[in-house]
């Protein structure tokens, strides 16, 4: 008796090899349908299923937050280069205008539009050199969002997948559980055939639950370093504009009058 090992569950796969016959996978694309038809109406699942996956739902929360702001961040920077082009445009056909209409004026007041439309023109320059690290920051997410995005939800899809065969087979196992009768060798072992169907369902949808999680961390730790960054160069550019030495210019350019 000591020298007896017990083989089950452990090698149960070994045992009962996973059925390849068409009406099994038939079978098995019946349940699959079903659980994508319960998924898709809202019709309430088993809750201990439910929350054995709550982890994996809050990294699926996340993962869709960084995709849609990602997107609004695209549209947002997009739609501020636009509005400095036309800021700047603007503001340096004012400056031409106060120029050629103080070049006309004689009087103290020509001096004060020469001097006005200068500092306007200059800067309307200086807002555009804002324009090159907004067009490298909208780059870098359009980058990480057709890349780093795009790789996580491909994994998230195949996820999506796994799950359905997963908790189709659950059901399958159910409903098959409810007319065993152990004493019925036939049924034994038509329950024996969807447990292993189950148990490899499962070890398919841990395997990419786990690089699931592990690939939304790491996009969010991505997008926290590339938001440090570009913001970090943006503001750059943006104190450079706002600095004492083009302060300095624009100080010399009203004074002159």
């Amino acid at each position: 008796m000591s020298g007896h090992k017990c083989s089950y569950p452990w090698d149960l796969q070994d045992r009962y090899p996973q059925d390849k016959s068409v009406v099994n996978k038939m079978q098995q694309k019946y349940w699959e349908t079903k659980q994508a038809f319960i998924k898709a109406t809202g019709k309430k699942e088993d809750e201990h299923v439910v929350a054995s996956d709550a982890d994996l739902d809050a990294k699926l929360e996340l993962f869709h937050s960084i995709q849609r702001t990602c997107l609004d961040l695209s549209k947002a920077i997009v739609l501020y280069q636009k509005r400095i082009c036309f800021l700047s445009q603007e503001e340096n056909e004012l400056g031409k205008f106060l120029r050629s209409q103080g070049l006309q004026d004689k009087t103290r007041a020509g001096k004060m539009m020469q001097a006005t439309g200068k500092a306007l023109c200059f800067s309307s320059q200086q807002r555009l050199a804002l324009r090159n690290p907004l067009c490298r920051f909208h780059q870098e997410v359009e980058t990480f969002r057709h890349r780093a995005i795009s790789d996580t939800w491909l994994t998230v899809n195949r996820m999506e997948q796994c799950r359905t065969e997963y908790r189709g087979a659950l059901l399958w196992m159910k409903d098959v559980s409810q007319e065993l009768d152990p004493d019925l060798y036939k049924q034994m072992e038509k329950f024996r055939k969807v447990q292993t169907q189950v148990r490899l369902a499962k070890k398919n949808f841990d395997k990419l639950k786990m690089d699931v999680c592990q690939k939304v961390d790491l996009l969010g730790a991505s997008r926290c370093n590339l938001l440090s960054h570009m913001l970090a160069t943006y503001q750059l550019a943006w104190d450079q504009r706002q600095g004492p030495r083009n302060l300095k210019v624009l100080t010399k350019m009203t004074c002159c009058c």
